[in-house]
């Protein structure tokens, strides 16, 4: 099951990748990346209440009192970072946006599971992670950067 898991990450990976381009080039289209941005978080709501509709139940969101209110800051951050990568994708390129987007993954991946912040299992960081994130970090200069 985790291998097809560890597959289908990847395909998300990709629909991400298509996905936040997207946003990139209706931004770039009609000249207003704020504009473009707000557009597709307003449609994605409307998509996200329509997928949780179909799995409503009664006292669905009686757990909410549980939840420390900072974690609801989840939604700025995901309508801040689809605007950022949207206002910055023409700029830098598809390439070299995900490259560098993958390497901040991992390496926030890295910190998160090392100190097991946000339910994560603890998975120490080892100096064969730390080799990797640095020949990872050379991958990506030599990646976006090289001529």
């Amino acid at each position: 099951m985790k291998g097809f898991s560890l597959v289908f990450s990847i395909f998300l990976g990709i629909i991400l990748a298509l996905h936040l381009s997207m946003n990139g080039k209706v931004g770039a289209s009609i000249g207003n990346p704020r504009v473009g941005n707000a557009l597709f978080w307003c449609i994605g709501a409307l998509t996200a209440i329509l997928i949780g509709l179909t799995g409503w139940q009664p006292n669905a969101l009686s757990g909410l009192k549980g939840v420390n209110p900072w974690l609801l800051t989840a939604g700025v951050l995901g309508a801040c970072l689809v605007f950022a990568i949207a206002w910055l994708l023409p700029d830098v390129g598809a390439r070299a946006m995900f490259i560098s987007l993958i390497a901040g993954q991992v390496l926030g991946g890295m910190i998160i599971s090392h100190f097991g912040w946000l339910g994560s299992p603890v998975q120490r960081i080892t100096p064969h992670n730390i080799i990797g994130a640095v020949v990872m970090l050379a991958g990506v200069a030599l990646a976006t950067y090289s001529k």
